[in-house]
């Protein structure tokens, strides 16, 4: 079995004073730097459909209204070597059209050249997933690729 997509072509990383978020065509996932030593009863998160809290030794570091729905019972947070809190959400909507420009509905925001990069991501791994017998990992894209792209879905094979 092959890497998954992500892990072959890289990620397109939105960075914010806490850390990065990053998206697929199915999840985002949140980083957030803590501090050194941080144990997990220091954490605080809430993950719900379209709302996330997290506060790390009593002190907010996310809170807000998330860009779309997530799937309530998928949404995960772990703490690795004490220091980084990994956040896994899962999209409600998975298609390549729908690609997250901020994480919150007013905040954490990917600039424009980010949110072009995220898109062309997200439509490359349509691409892969649409052709699995071909390698997506390393293209280049151009063109109308908004949206997800062109849908060749109708085409015969």
């Amino acid at each position: 079995m092959s890497a998954p997509f992500e892990e072959r072509s890289g990620v397109v990383p939105c960075g914010t004073p806490w850390g990065r978020w990053y998206q697929t065509l199915e999840e985002v996932f949140i980083e957030v730097q803590v501090p050194p030593g941080t144990r997990a009863k220091d954490v605080r998160c809430s993950l719900q459909s379209r709302h996330i809290a997290l506060s790390v030794r009593g002190r907010e570091v996310l809170q807000g209204k998330l860009f779309d729905s997530t799937v309530t019972d998928e949404g995960t947070w772990t703490l690795e070597d004490r220091k980084l809190i990994r956040i896994v959400l899962m999209k409600t909507n998975r298609d390549a059209g729908n690609c997250w420009t901020s994480l919150l509905e007013n905040e954490y925001a990917a600039d424009p050249w980010v949110q072009d990069q995220m898109q062309r991501k997200l439509t490359l791994e349509r691409f892969q997933r649409e052709n699995p017998g071909f390698d997506f990992s390393g293209a280049e894209i151009s063109g109308n690729y908004s949206k997800g792209g062109p849908d060749f879905s109708s085409l015969e094979k």
